[in-house]
């Protein structure tokens, strides 16, 4: 048998399915991030002033809670896309910039179903996991410690760490979202944005399935040192929720 060596160009495979220029790799959730937590930041006071505008657009970002991207073509230029767009201007070689848009378009679409007739409390919140808002939700039901990881509240986050499918992502969150939203725990969607792009990278969506399930874990550690402190200092703990819309995300979003 005679084998043909083949020399130049055509010497290297094609890159592997999901592969991104390594100079990307780490801004992306960034600024998908940014972009989030910019619109929301922008939007979130106006909400909350009742300022007529933001009412209507906050209703129309409803409809597309759970929902994709392009089953919404209404919203299509509002819910952080705009924001998106400008923050991905001079980055040609951004991956994939189709998550980028389903990862703020769903967390855009989940906040504004989470603060509706919400006027007292802002429901975007930094600092507030998925994993820690899941857990504080659990307390709130009146959860023994011994029984939290038995909660049924617990088997949905598990079910969105299990999902196979942005759909099916989108579905559970949007659960999980009206169950905050009822006893008004908040959520940081700027994070949460961050992992749903990396989520849609196969390769990193195992990372951000361990993100979810660390901070639930982690939580309970959290909420330990917090209740030991409040208790030595007979005082309780002071949540700043002050937004910027120019706020530097950092790495924030990607989970460190």
């Amino acid at each position: 048998m005679t084998t043909t060596t083949t020399t130049g160009d055509d010497a290297s495979p094609p890159p592997p399915p999901d592969s991104e220029p390594v100079t990307e790799r780490l801004p992306a959730p960034r600024l998908v991030a940014r972009a989030t937590g910019t619109y929301i930041a922008r939007m979130q006071p106006r909400y909350l002033a009742d300022v007529p505008s933001a009412v209507a657009e906050l209703a129309r970002l409803r409809r597309g809670a759970g929902k994709r991207a392009h089953q919404v073509p209404d919203l299509w230029g509002i819910g952080g896309t705009d924001e998106l767009a400008d923050l991905l201007d001079g980055h040609e070689g951004f991956f994939r910039p189709e998550y980028a848009e389903e990862a703020v378009f769903l967390a855009a679409t989940l906040w504004a179903l989470h603060q509706q007739s919400s006027r007292d409390h802002g429901m975007y919140s930094r600092g507030q996991n998925l994993g820690g808002a899941v857990r504080t939700l659990i307390r709130l039901k009146g959860a023994a410690s011994a029984d939290e990881e038995d909660s049924p509240l617990r088997k949905r986050l598990v079910r969105v760490g299990t999902a196979e499918s942005l759909d099916s992502v989108a579905v559970r969150l949007r659960e999980i979202v009206l169950l905050l939203r009822g006893a008004k725990v908040p959520l940081d969607y700027a994070r949460l944005a961050g992992q749903l792009y990396r989520w849609q990278h196969r390769p990193d969506r195992a990372g951000v399935q361990r993100e979810w399930g660390r901070e639930f874990h982690l939580a309970a550690v959290s909420a330990a040192r917090k209740a030991k402190a409040g208790a030595d200092s007979g005082s309780g703990d002071a949540i700043d929720g002050t937004l910027r819309p120019d706020e530097d995300f950092g790495g924030y979003a990607a989970g460190e």
